[in-house]
């Protein structure tokens, strides 16, 4: 039998349930309608469900239409449970929109919408309650286009040219068709509505079972059943725990196929699944096996989680609604609140829009709900699981932060033996588009490893604000540049380095406090219209007049959850109970009391010792602070500049071409500190466009007459690099390193006595406790042995950076990061090969010019002799040849 998934959505009060009922009881799956007054519908099987007559938790139930077995989901139509609904949409081939035909498109059946084009699932629209007085099905139809999407079109109507005339107008393959034939083929139909260009619209009323025979033949019909791979997959949307305690994970199989005692896992778990069951209701079947297209309840699994994808589903990411209100959960005395804590996890994996939070400053549990009808339900669900009556406080606002500009953010950590130092681009995202983690690090700065540890500790945490502590959206942060020690770094040194750069690019940028909106339909008697607008301008808010029929007036608009969260009591109060409003979540916009709110919270983001904002760096073998606006007078990488600035710099990259370095070109040097490292200076960030390696550290290749001062030439060698990269010294290093060492001097001193410069040879003693920097002439050149804690590459780097004006300096190693350091210094530098070869060269050519100089000035015995002796001593010669 074919098999489809399709869920079933609505505002409030719309009949989606009513609907279920209607589909099950004519498809023979239950003998008897329920009602959601009478308390017996099939799939509201809670009791706190029954009690308040709405959808809490979402549903599965068994259906055949035709040869189509229907798994349908039924999910919650209370804003406050959205979060429930919306993990439900990503198992689903195929939606249901439930509207009423009383109230037409309501507030959050404009946010449902939203949410199912951007899970791009194709929908059926059943028009609910058309029995009742006042409904106009034209009037209806036109809401529905107008709102929700022209391709919304009438299919319960008899197929005339109206119809297909319709169908031509969404889609250039049907117009064609329908030009050619005057009709529309039904398999163009089916993609058309699976690629969501036509929403087929049906009218009736769910109570009465008008229209919806015809409904379920459209969707036998018109649906185009999903073809699935071969290969193991599955989607988790749901976690529950059945009457007995076991934990149920349900899931759709998106490919392949799953039986009992397969093992299951996503990399970083593994489990059997010991029993799978499918749902109808309350009831259940175990079978052994399932194929894809098939949605169940696993038991055995313990580590998974809504959202989590397996095989070769991807995880999906965070639903877009999320908590807007917190309140705190006063427990009964005596009650160990971190005993608690595990517990109330086990009902936030159940329910996805239930955040439970521990405060560690204030010592107590916090509950982020969606809205204060969830407050009902957790004291509910704790009491009947737990047995314990909780109680919650008045509840506050959940707010959040983001930046308004870009910046910088530096964080280093190297107390002794320790280090690490990362640099994070954070820049202004879209609304409403969360926390985006990019890289745009070369690996040739910073290891491959080190990046990919630098991006989980950017995930593994929600970061906090630095106005009210508040946790950070619509931003991008991205990794640009980092360094590890080859000795000395270890991976929590990098989680350091990382929080304290988000924390000090947060503290240089402008940030802005953000806070949850509403947006909202209010439907009130006309006379009053005026004291609804005025009270929404005292709220902060904005509205307009939507519709309006000479006695009732629509307004929509939108206002901060904070000053509109009690406002239906009002409404119902002045309006004498005429007037209704409905809410959904708008999402995050600027805070109209941004200053009032940060004063009241006196968040000191200074004074979070959990999330500071210095770094931590060394000197004299010990750490010391370092505050949040002097990171970047002290860190060892040079500073991100940003690439877009180079047009608006004027400075024009000179591309002559000049003689070309052995080591690395200028092309790649201008690339690397241009496009690869900024400079962030100051307090607040200024981005300056940086000089190309050409036109800052070298002269053009052409001689002119131009006079230059002329700097004294130093060359500094990185010792223990370059014995590790010359062959004939590595090898003396297990047995005799100072052998190597004094060989490679010797070498060098040679050197320098051809090429008359200052050489410092640096050797690495950071290791020796309580060393002291050690100078030493060896020669005709010096010998340096670093002090305690400091490492070659250190003192290297800061002789280039303390000298470069003064001197002419060239660096010679093969560490591939230092080399970059160096030219950004504005220094020369020599690989450890390119070393060697000068040095070979340089002793061939004195070879030869000795050689050379040799045979020029020899002296021979015959230019003494007189010209009769070399006359006699010819004619000797030629005699004894003769003979």
């Amino acid at each position: 039998m074919k098999k489809l998934v399709m869920g079933i959505l609505a505002h409030v009060d719309a009949g989606k349930t009513t609907l279920s009922e209607s589909m099950l009881y004519l498809s023979g799956k239950i003998g008897k309608m329920g009602r959601v007054d009478k308390r017996d519908a099939f799939l509201d099987t809670y009791e706190i469900e029954k009690a308040r007559g709405i959808t809490i938790f979402s549903k599965q139930a068994m259906l055949e239409i035709e040869d189509i077995q229907i798994t349908l989901l039924d999910t919650p139509g209370h804003v406050d449970f959205s979060a429930e609904m919306e993990r439900t949409l990503q198992v689903l081939d195929y939606a249901i929109l439930v509207i009423s035909g009383a109230d037409g498109v309501q507030g959050h059946t404009k946010t449902l919408w939203r949410l199912l084009a951007m899970y791009e699932i194709p929908v059926f629209l059943f028009v609910n309650k058309m029995d009742q007085n006042g409904t106009d099905k034209e009037k209806l139809l036109k809401s529905l286009k107008k709102q929700l999407d022209d391709g919304c079109i009438e299919f319960g109507q008899i197929r005339a040219e109206e119809f297909y005339d319709q169908l031509a107008m969404c889609d250039e393959e049907m117009l064609e068709t329908y030009l050619e034939s005057g009709q529309v083929k039904n398999s163009q139909i089916n993609i058309a509505i699976r690629d969501r260009k036509v929403f087929p619209c049906y009218f009736g009323s769910a109570l009465k079972l008008d229209g919806v025979d015809q409904f379920m033949e459209g969707i036998a019909e018109y649906v185009k059943i999903p073809a699935y791979p071969d290969v193991f997959g599955a989607k988790i949307f749901k976690i529950a725990r059945d009457e007995q305690g076991n934990r149920l994970t349900y899931l759709k199989l998106t490919g392949g196929r799953l039986k009992v005692k397969d093992v299951l896992s996503n990399g970083k778990w593994e489990e059997k699944v010991n029993q799978l069951r499918i749902y109808s209701g309350t009831k259940f079947e175990t079978v052994n096996e399932l194929e894809a297209g098939s949605v169940c309840a696993v038991v055995g699994l313990s580590k998974t989680r809504s959202g989590e994808g397996l095989g070769i589903e991807a995880t999906s990411a965070a639903p877009v609604l999320e908590p807007v209100l917190s309140y705190q959960i006063i427990l009964p005395e005596r009650c160990d609140p971190r005993e608690m804590l595990p517990k109330l996890h086990q009902i936030e994996e159940e329910e996805p829009e239930l955040h439970i939070v521990w405060d560690e400053q204030l010592q107590e549990i916090q509950a982020q709900i969606m809205g204060e009808v969830q407050i009902e339900i957790l004291q509910s669900l704790i009491q009947t699981r737990f047995g314990m009556k909780v109680a919650f406080d008045a509840g506050r606002i959940v707010y959040k932060e983001t930046i308004a500009n870009t910046v910088e953010g530096v964080g280093h950590f190297e107390p002794l033996r320790h280090y690490a130092e990362v640099h994070l681009l954070l820049e202004p995202g879209e609304p409403e588009s969360g926390l985006e983690i990019c890289l745009n690090c070369s690996e040739d700065v910073l290891g491959k490893s080190w990046q990919r540890l630098i991006l989980t500790h950017l995930e593994e945490k929600k970061h906090k604000g630095v106005l009210t502590g508040a946790v950070i959206t619509d931003m991008k942060i991205t990794l640009i540049a980092g360094r590890a020690h080859t000795k000395h770094t270890e991976g929590g040194d990098f989680r350091e380095a990382t929080y304290r750069a988000v924390r000090q690019g947060l503290k240089e940028a402008k940030s802005i406090l953000l806070e949850p909106y509403y947006a909202f339909q209010l439907e009130l008697p006309e006379k009053m219209v005026g004291r609804a607008m005025t009270d929404i301008e005292k709220m902060c808010g904005t509205c307009e007049i939507s519709q309006t029929n000479g006695e009732t007036v629509i307004l929509v608009g939108s206002a901060p959850v904070v000053t509109m969260r009690n406002y239906q009591r009002e409404v119902i109060a002045y309006t004498k109970g005429l007037g209704r409003l409905f809410c959904s979540l708008k999402g995050y916009e600027p805070c109209h009391n941004a200053e009032e709110v940060i004063k009241r919270i006196g968040y000191d983001s200074e004074r979070d010792i959990a999330n500071p904002t210095g770094s931590v760096f060394c000197a004299h073998g010990a750490g010391f602070l370092v505050d949040w606006d002097k990171v970047k007078d002290y860190m060892h990488l040079e500073g991100y500049l940003q690439s877009r600035d180079t047009a608006s710099s004027g400075v024009s990259i000179n591309k002559e071409t000049d003689r070309e370095e052995s080591f690395i070109s200028l092309e790649e040097i201008d690339h690397i500190i241009n496009s690869t490292f900024y400079s962030n200076q100051g307090k607040k960030s200024t981005w300056k466009k940086r000089k190309t390696a050409r036109d800052s550290y070298y002269a053009p290749s052409s001689y002119t007459n131009n006079q230059k001062e002329t700097k004294e030439k130093y060359l500094l060698v990185d010792g223990y690099n370059i014995i590790h990269a010359w062959p004939e010294l590595k090898e003396h290093i297990a047995d005799n390193m100072d052998g190597a060492r004094m060989k490679l001097l010797d070498i060098l001193s040679n050197y320098q006595g051809i090429r008359k410069c200052q050489i410092i040879v640096v050797f690495d003693a950071y290791r020796v406790e309580g060393h002291n920097e050690e100078i030493i002439d060896y020669h005709n050149i010096h010998m340096v042995y670093t002090k305690e804690a400091q490492t070659a590459d250190q003192y290297i780097e800061k002789f280039a950076h303390s000298n470069r004006s003064k001197y002419d300096i060239t660096v010679a190693t093969s560490d591939g990061l230092q080399q970059i350091i160096i030219r950004g210094a504005g220094c020369t530098l020599l690989s450890a090969s390119d070393l060697k070869v000068d040095i070979e060269t340089v002793n061939e050519r004195i070879k030869q010019e000795y050689e050379e100089q040799q045979g020029r000035n020899r002296n021979h015995l015959i230019d003494t002799l007189s010209p009769e002796a070399k006359q006699r001593m010819e004619e000797f010669v030629n005699k004894d040849i003769k003979n």
